[in-house]
């Protein structure tokens, strides 16, 4: 369970920063049936793209920690199912989305539960104040790998 929340929390992250360049990148080009919004969607577009790479930063920051601190799991997931309720929110007010966002948001009910449920797998092997994988170099630490 320890090397599958690990695998998670990191690909969470890789895949925040990612999808989050990409719209800043494309704007409304990155959201499917959102080409012709205009200029006001497309700013918001990139700046929220610029937040989700951030999130994505918090998900590499809590995935280089020994162990994965569980409390950082807990919050992070709960602001990825927050975007899911927002989508249902959406949903029930504007009618259905784009395929696309249908399936993102089948991802966001069902892999916070997931994350809730394996937040603390490390810190029940190896319990103790979470560390960085890498000490910062003024730190002092002995590298954890030694």
């Amino acid at each position: 369970m320890a090397k599958t929340l690990r695998f998670l929390t990191a690909l969470m992250g890789w895949a925040c920063v990612a999808i989050g360049l990409l719209h800043v990148a494309l704007g409304n080009a990155a959201i499917p049936g959102a080409g012709s919004a205009g200029a006001t969607v497309d700013s918001l577009g990139r700046f929220l793209g610029a937040a989700f790479a951030g999130y994505g930063l918090a998900w590499l920051w809590t995935a280089r920690q020994r162990p994965i601190p569980a409390q950082a799991v807990r919050w992070l997931s709960g602001v990825f199912l927050l975007g899911a309720v927002g989508r249902l929110i959406s949903l029930a007010v504007h009618g259905w989305p784009h395929d696309f966002q249908i399936a993102l948001t089948v991802i966001e009910l069902v892999l916070p539960p997931v994350l809730f449920w394996l937040a603390d797998a490390e810190e029940r092997v190896s319990p103790g104040p979470a560390r960085p994988l890498v000490p910062h170099p003024s730190s002092g630490d002995a590298d954890p790998a030694d």
